[in-house]
């Protein structure tokens, strides 16, 4: 692409309005905007995959969180994939592929120090974003450092179809866990997690209550719950602990939404087992991540680790692919391809 040619406005969405509970379309607008001349150590780069995650919707609130709010009338930003077009930085040229986190947007400049080289010839682009990217890190994160998986644990995953979940269960098994139980929404993610991922057994949360359920797939208790949902299930896993359980806290997509949050009302039961309750970030916990490379890469190339993308085409639809991940219409990884 010459000089002539190169793009100088971008197409992003932009927060208008916080959301009061569930987001709606009213609340976001996709503008055009002056794209700024890359500068000495930045990159000009050109989006292909997009990321959308339920960690999107805390920041939306300016409540205080993990991670800075969006700002109102301004561009939101995520992880993506894009193509390099222009580069000022040592150790990148045009055409490589970069993952960096000015997404929701065509187009970005960015600085080098922020975005990280990938081999499309290694793995799909957007599998960068997904099983090879942060959910996958997350999974892994959660399991190796804080669940500390022995060998006979039972692991009961929520959320357990989304793009966290599915690794979570896959992972605990290759980690040597005794038998691993999954919830999901549908009778479809249900059947998919063991016939798919390998769950020894699953249960739609929509069918019952979520504690009945699951002392059907593990009467004999649990040894670690990896939670993405919150809520009845957080209530119902603690009362399901086994001495010396670990509760690993990586979402809470059930309360999200809520402007009045109310936890568990068993949490005796913690002091009963002796167990843990740990949360994370996994940018804290990047000494990981060349060992999350080496050994999810080998899984992913023998066959042993499998994963599934909800794919939606353009920038267009960015938003109505976050809104129906948050609705749980997806299975495995929502991603918009540019």
């Amino acid at each position: 692409m010459s000089e002539q040619t190169l793009p100088t406005t971008a197409h992003a969405w932009f927060l208008d309005s916080r959301p009061e509970g569930r987001p709606t379309a009213a609340n976001f607008s996709l503008r055009e905007t002056e794209l700024p001349t890359p500068g000495p150590g930045q990159l000009l780069v050109a989006n292909e995959y997009l990321s959308v995650d339920p960690y999107m919707r805390g920041r939306m609130s300016d409540k205080k969180s993990y991670t800075e709010p969006y700002g109102v009338d301004a561009p939101m930003d995520g992880p993506a994939i894009g193509r390099v077009l222009v580069s000022n930085a040592e150790g990148f040229a045009p055409g490589d592929y970069v993952v960096h986190v000015l997404g929701w947007r065509d187009h970005a400049v960015l600085d080098a120090a922020g975005a990280q080289k990938v081999d499309p010839n290694l793995a799909p682009l957007a599998a960068y974003l997904g099983v090879l990217g942060v959910t996958g890190l997350t999974a892994y994160i959660g399991l190796e450092r804080f669940a500390k998986i022995k060998e006979g644990d039972t692991v009961f995953v929520s959320g357990a179809a989304g793009a966290v979940g599915s690794q979570v269960g896959q992972i605990a098994k290759l980690k040597g866990a005794g038998r691993v139980i999954g919830s999901a929404g549908s009778d479809e993610k249900v059947k998919l997690l063991v016939d798919e991922y390998g769950y020894d057994a699953a249960f739609n949360y929509k069918n019952g209550p979520v504690a009945e359920q699951l002392a059907k797939a593990a009467p004999d208790g649990i040894d670690v719950f990896f939670d993405n949902v919150g809520g009845e299930h957080l209530e119902a896993a603690i009362g399901a602990l086994r001495l010396h359980a670990r509760i690993v806290l990586s979402g809470m997509v059930s309360q999200y939404n809520d402007e009045k949050v109310v936890g568990p009302r068993n949490l005796w039961n913690l002091s009963v087992t002796r167990s843990d309750i740990l949360a994370f970030m996994f940018s804290e916990e990047l000494d990981l991540q060349p060992k999350f490379v080496q050994e999810v890469g080998g899984w992913l190339t023998e066959g042993k680790l499998r994963y599934t993308e909800t794919i939606r085409e353009g920038l267009d639809n960015t938003l109505d692919a976050f809104l129906s991940m948050m609705r749980g219409e997806n299975v495995g990884k929502m991603i918009v391809k540019l």
